[in-house]
Order: C-alpha cells, then structure tokens, then sequence
C-alpha cells in the first residue's frame, strides 16, 4: 500500500520521516515541484562568517509542539548543531517597536510591568487589569485586535498585538483571527467572561504536564527562548531529506503535479500530459490554493474551500556591514502599521547569532500590505532602496553593505483571517464524506510555525496508521 506524499517543504519531510517510524513496511514517494526541498527554509552564505536567513529563521522549545520538534531532532542526530538564546539574552529580553519616530523597547520582566513605558501612556499591568470588567462579547470568532482592543484597551492592540501579527504572519491584526494565536484565551472569555476567570476556573484543573526528557528538558532548565542552528535553518531540512532517504523514501524533484483524481479507493496524480502516478493515499503538504488548483475539474466545492485561504508576500532584504552598528542589542524591531511606514520589522541576525563582528539584519517588508506599497512586480533594486532608506532613518546606519539578498516571497505564509476554524473543519468534513484518499498538513491549516507544521504531519500520520 504505497503513499505519496505532495511538497517537500519541512511539513512533507516530517511526514514522511513519521511515515518511516510509524508504518516502515509501506513504500513511500515524496514529490516536489522544485528544485530542492525545504521550502521556505533557506540559508544562504555569503561568506563562510555569515548566514542569510530567507525564511523561519528561529524556532520556540515551548509546549507539545516545541517538545516534539526538539526529540525530532535529537534523533536526526542534531543535538551539537543547536544554538540556544536564553531567557538572559539581550534577543530574549529586548523587544522592540517603532513608534512616532524612535525605538521603544517592550516590557519584558515583572518590574516594568509596573512602571510606564513608552509608547505606553500606563504600565502594562493596568491594561493587564482591565480584563478584569471589560464586558464579554458572545462570538464564534473575531480578530485578535477587536478581542485585545476589547479586553486590554487600544493601545494594547495597536502597539503590542498589531506588531506582532505582523512579525508572525505580515497580517493584518483587523483581519487576522484571535484563535490564531490567542484560541484558549478567546475561550476563557467565551465560557467564563474573563481570561481572568477562566484561568483561576482552571488552574486546578489543568492537565499533569508531560514529563520532558533529552533536549526538550534541557531546553527548560536552561530557560531557552528560541534556537537555530550553527549552520543555519536549512541544516533541519537537509537532516530529515537525508533521514528518509537513508530509510528507503524516494524523492522526486522537479515533479509539479497538474492534476489530482480519486477514482474509489485510489488516488492519481498528474504531471504534465505523459506522466500519472497511483497511490492509495496522498498526504498534501502544499499550500492550499495549489492543492485547490489540482482537485477543481473534479471537487470544485473543495476546490473552493481550499483556495479561498490567502496568503501574502513578502520581500526580504538581507544585508551585511563591516563592523558593529547596532547601539542597542535585541532581538530587533517591529512597526505598528498605523505609522505607515514601509517595512514590517527588522530582525539584527548578528545579536541573536554572532558569528563574526560585523553587523547582519533582515528586513522584511509587504505582506498584508506588497502590492499596495510595491505593486505586483517591483524590482529588486526598488526593494533594496527601500530597505537601506529605512534602516538609514531607524538606525543610522548609512554605509554600503558588503554584502545583500533581496528575496521575494510570494504566496508564503497563508492569513488565519476571522472564520478560519470553521473553513479548514469544513475542508476536513468534506474529505471525509467523501471519502477522498488523502490528509492534509502544513501551514495553511493548523498553524504557521515550524512546530505547527511538523507536528501537523505527526498527526496525519498517526491517523493513517490508526486506521
């Protein structure tokens, strides 16, 4: 019983790495449109001191999901190759947002919870408080700002929350859902009228936390914040290709699938006019709109369904200057769409990861907003312009870089906007009244994250072998 697995992004590889452990008799094929896999993870090397991250450029220990990512890699054989920033880190501990023309750091510790800091006109903790008799609006669902706006006040939203969207998923916090990131607080206020309610209502309640061990334990006791990699994001990809591989899976590159069509039990897959490929099962890990496309002539409600999850573009600008020029360590800077200006943030790679003594950042730009800031085809050159503009007005810094990447992105990171639970149990409740030989995984379903995704695999594959 053979299985096809559709993208070889980093969701496609975990699923076929899952396939390899959970069912290691059945043959499996993972095909790609590409050149190469990985997707969107990418690290590019201008020197053999510097490191361009294209795409996901950090990942979290926290949680089930961080907890599994770590013991997928302590198993690849990765464990030496982790780069830990923890809890003591200037990029741990120093956030920041750009408001009215200067940097402003984000409270990060109990004490400035306390004391007012700009572009907070209060401390942080009376917005905190506010929750505490902001009255509860009965929803299926709305956007993460209207709940924060509603709960914490405006300037909650409009510094904190709508930044964040931005750095997350270049969305738009009036349009993305509060589930996306906020689900178990949206539903304390649901059941209980309050976050505060429905924490106290639960705290005794709360299931015994799973017992870490390995990597994910010592990730907790040395209190890491996120991680990368020596050699950069790509090394995770490159380990699992070489995983199943070496476990038998085979790997078509340059393989973009026209067409995709059940006939009873069995799944067939087109590419091009000469070549089809038949399986009993395919697991997609493509975008759903591509998905969409090559299930439309025979599943047009599924098509429909699918494709009606957007996803934005976005341009990154790598650069690396000779020397340090970043006065103020951090993690980087994010801005409030509500200052129009435009770029979305700012990452300063060579605080998080220091490999030389020279200065390397990213700049990201568009999303939500590309087309109306650059329009459908801008050009590199236009988009460097931009970038060195900015960090010429937000930091100074006015010399030419020795080195620099502009990458466009386009359709990379799908909007959770208002409604999108409900689409993707439609999208799941529709394969199976159908009965559709196929399972769905990646980002464009049940999170964005490098987590979300692997551990969207780890669940389609259990499924399979439970059946």
């Amino acid at each position: 019983m053979s299985k096809i697995i559709l993208g070889g992004g980093i969701s496609g590889l975990s699923a076929a790495y899952y396939l390899s452990k959970t069912l290691p008799k059945h043959p499996v094929t993972l095909v790609e449109a590409s050149n190469r896999v990985g997707g969107w993870i990418k690290s590019f090397k201008p020197t053999n001191e510097v490191i361009f991250e294209q795409g996901p450029r950090t990942i979290r220990p926290t949680g089930p999901p961080g907890a599994n990512t770590l013991s997928l890699i302590e198993d690849l054989g990765l464990t030496d190759q982790v780069l830990p920033i923890t809890a003591s880190h200037p990029a741990a501990s120093n956030r920041m947002v750009y408001v009215e023309g200067k940097l402003h750091s984000l409270p990060s510790s109990i004490v400035s919870l306390f004391t007012t800091q700009k572009p907070f006109t209060k401390p942080m903790v009376r917005y905190l408080m506010r929750d505490l008799y902001a009255a509860r609006k009965r929803v299926e669902d709305e956007s993460i700002y209207d709940f924060t706006s509603r709960r914490f006040g405006e300037e909650f939203a409009e510094y904190l929350i709508a930044p964040l969207i931005c750095g997350v998923c270049a969305g738009d916090a009036k349009e993305v859902s509060v589930k996306f990131l906020m689900k178990k607080q949206f539903e304390y206020e649901q059941a209980y009228g309050s976050i505060s309610k429905g924490l106290l209502r639960n705290v005794f309640q709360a299931s015994k936390p799973e017992a870490l061990q390995g990597l994910a334990l010592r990730a907790r006791k040395e209190r890491w914040r996120i991680y990368s990699f020596g050699n950069g994001m790509e090394t995770l990809p490159e380990a699992l290709s070489g995983y199943i591989t070496k476990q038998g899976i085979g790997v078509v590159l340059n393989s973009k699938c026209t067409r995709l069509e059940f006939v009873q039990n069995e799944a067939q897959l087109h590419f091009g006019e000469s070549k089809t490929l038949k399986t009993n099962h395919v697991i997609s890990s493509i975008p759903s709109a591509s998905l969409g496309e090559v299930v439309k002539h025979q599943h047009p409600r599924l098509a429909e369904l699918l494709t009606s999850i957007k996803s934005v573009n976005v341009a990154v600008v790598n650069l690396h200057y000779k020397g340090q020029l970043i006065r103020r360590p951090g993690f980087g800077f994010l801005v409030p769409p509500k200052e129009n200006v435009p770029i979305l943030g700012v990452i300063y790679d060579s605080c998080c990861f220091p490999r030389s003594k020279d200065t390397v950042l990213t700049v990201m730009m568009g999303g939500k907003w590309f087309e109306q800031l650059f329009g459908e085809d801008p050009s590199e050159d236009y988009l460097l312009q931009v970038a060195r503009g900015q960090l010429h007005t937000i930091l100074g810094i006015k010399q030419e870089p020795v080195h620099f990447k502009v990458s466009i992105l386009q359709k990379c990171i799908p909007q959770y906007v208002v409604g999108h639970d409900e689409k993707v149990r439609e999208i799941q409740e529709y394969i199976d009244t159908n009965k559709l030989p196929l399972s769905v995984c990646g980002a464009s379903y049940h999170g964005v994250g490098v987590n979300d995704v692997i551990l969207s695999a780890k669940k389609v594959v259990r499924n399979l072998s439970e059946r």
